[in-house]
């Protein structure tokens, strides 16, 4: 299993995984907990599935968007770029299960051979999942049950959490399709992952265009044209809304001074900090503060 389960995983997003021990996350989330929102655009080697319970979102997942209506959901596939959003500020309650591929164990095994071939960047990058599909409304189901045994209200039973785990790998593996022609993409996929996990290791620093391209051994144009069609932003507007998310964290998290957490997430000034953060979240960093705590 995973030494430490509170990791970036992959070098990505952070996950606090519910157990000692065991790589899985079943919790319930909400729009409005996230700046504008909207999640930050992340990526990571788990599988994720996500249940609308309460109102819809938007999903973008490498750059294609669709809708998730109430008591439907979404597959999304490992190291796939993904976030969830609501341009019109409507909130929505949702039931998110993150499976890492250490819950199979490790080494060479049928098991992680199997992940390794449902799971790659050859098959499918989400599935809509409705429940007007049978197999689909058994995973829709399977979400709620692993939600109601891992917050049990005595003591969760890890071994059935990680058979309904395993079992909604096992009936989404049978249904993924592999990709037809589009080897280029993967490639192209490739060099957006280098150029997102540059700015995340190096967003308190100096960051220019070229750095970014650099990282994905592409030039300026074309990284902001791969940023375009697989996240959806610009490369500057992804930094300056990761450094803005680290920026939050510090502040909830820390009692660090405006400034130093300015310089911290790579922002020139406390004032530029300031400036940029209101027009963001809509408040100054300190009363963000005030209303986290």
């Amino acid at each position: 299993m995973i030494k430490n389960l509170e990791v970036f995983s992959d070098l990505s997003e952070r996950l606090n995984y519910n157990l000692p021990d065991l790589p899985l996350y079943v919790r319930k989330g909400s729009l409005n907990q996230f700046n504008n929102y909207a999640a930050a655009a992340h990526w990571h080697l788990d599988i994720e599935f996500i249940y609308v319970l309460k109102g819809a979102m938007d999903f973008s997942v490498n750059g294609h968007i669709t809708r998730i209506e109430q008591g439907h959901g979404i597959f999304v596939n490992s190291r796939r770029i993904h976030f969830g959003f609501s341009h019109n500020h409507f909130d929505c309650l949702f039931i998110v299960v993150v499976i890492h591929p250490a819950l199979l164990g490790e080494g060479v095994s049928p098991l992680q051979t199997y992940w390794n071939e449902k799971f790659s960047q050859t098959t499918d990058d989400f599935v809509l999942l409705t429940n007007h599909v049978a197999w689909q409304q058994s995973i829709l189901l399977s979400l709620q049950a692993i939600y109601d045994e891992m917050h049990d209200s005595h003591s969760p039973n890890p071994l059935s959490l990680a058979s309904q785990a395993l079992a909604l790998c096992a009936l989404t593996g049978d249904h993924l399709q592999r990709k037809v022609g589009q080897s280029e993409d993967i490639n192209l996929w490739t060099n957006v992952q280098k150029m997102t996990h540059f700015i995340r290791q190096h967003y308190e620093k100096k960051i220019t265009l070229e750095d970014i391209a650099s990282a994905g051994t592409v030039c300026k144009s074309r990284c902001c044209t791969l940023f375009n069609k697989f996240v959806g932003q610009t490369p500057n507007t992804y930094l300056t809304r990761y450094r803005i998310q680290k920026s939050c964290e510090m502040l909830k998290e820390t009692k660090r001074s405006i400034s130093e957490i300015a310089l911290a997430c790579g922002f020139q000034s406390g004032s530029y900090f300031t400036s940029i953060f209101r027009k963001q979240l809509g408040l100054v960093p300190q009363d963000y503060r005030k209303q986290s705590k």
